[in-house]
């Protein structure tokens, strides 16, 4: 396609641009039936697009868990969505997601057939105004249960049913366990909370993403001078908290609201970490 101002979403594929939601997989297609995809997603917002390159990298790290062989480096996938962002205005909120599947294999995809495309659509970011969660009856699996080192399709489905369960019981999203029963999660997002004087956030066990925006959030309140403190966490520390927020590509920073039974309001720290993000996104996020 030419270079016009795009209105619709823009898929990169098979060294082409198209308008839209292409056919690329097909009922045999091993990542339909066999489940070799993974991906991953940015945020372009305010003319920036913060951590760009680490998400881009980060998909091919997650191609090469589940058995793939990634055709481009993520400085290459990086300066093709830079491509394809510039197609939109210049004060559009989009999301950027490379794709990585299998197309041929059984039970492991042929590496040889790694397939790759790079979507790049209009999403605003959600305001905000904060979330309501509850405690999922499901869990994260442990690492030697799924790849949880990558950021892959096949985690989802139990995400979506913790998603379903909180929503059909009037909440937002979820907190979810590790096998361990210690917290390690909201159902997408990355769980901070703060407790007098300190933030503090599971330990990554490898049982949950080790989110690009929660390292970010967590190094910037530590140069700022804030104690943040990274070890188990129980279910209680959530519920009795001084207040809650989540971190993760989507929103970015949101704040909870409502933590099963109880109401909460933004506090003096996620207004912290929600403004030190923004400062280092204008700074750091341009190409």
């Amino acid at each position: 396609m030419n270079g016009h101002i795009a209105t619709e979403g823009l898929v990169y594929a098979d060294g082409d641009w198209h308008v839209g939601n292409p056919k690329l997989l097909g009922p045999r297609t091993h990542g339909v039936w066999l489940g070799a995809v993974v991906f991953d997603g940015a945020r372009y917002f305010d003319g920036v697009a913060p951590d760009l390159l680490l998400h881009c990298e980060r998909s091919v790290r997650s191609a090469r868990v589940l058995g793939m062989r990634p055709m481009l480096t993520g400085a290459e996938i990086a300066e093709l969505a830079w491509e394809g962002i510039r197609r939109f205005p210049r004060d559009a909120q989009l999301y950027i997601c490379p794709l990585f599947w299998g197309d041929h294999g059984f039970i492991m995809p042929d590496p040889d057939a790694t397939r790759f495309a790079l979507s790049v659509y209009s999403s605003p970011l959600p305001p905000p105004t904060g979330f309501s969660a509850m405690l999922s009856s499901f869990r994260r699996p442990a690492r030697d249960m799924a790849p949880t080192e990558a950021k892959a399709s096949c985690l989802y489905p139990n995400t979506a049913r913790a998603v379903a369960e909180a929503k059909d019981a009037g909440y937002d999203t979820a907190v979810m366990l590790d096998p361990a029963g210690n917290v390690a999660e909201f159902a997408y997002t990355n769980l901070f909370l703060a407790k007098g004087n300190a933030v503090i956030t599971p330990q990554w066990n490898g049982t949950f993403l080790n989110g690009l925006t929660r390292q970010r959030v967590i190094q910037l309140l530590r140069d700022d001078g804030v104690e943040v403190i990274e070890r188990a966490v129980t279910w209680r520390d959530v519920h009795e908290a001084d207040e809650v927020f989540a971190t993760g590509n989507y929103q970015k920073l949101g704040w909870c609201r409502r933590i099963a039974d109880r109401d909460l309001r933004p506090g003096a720290f996620y207004e912290r970490a929600r403004a030190l993000y923004w400062e280092y996104a204008r700074q750091h996020g341009a190409p």
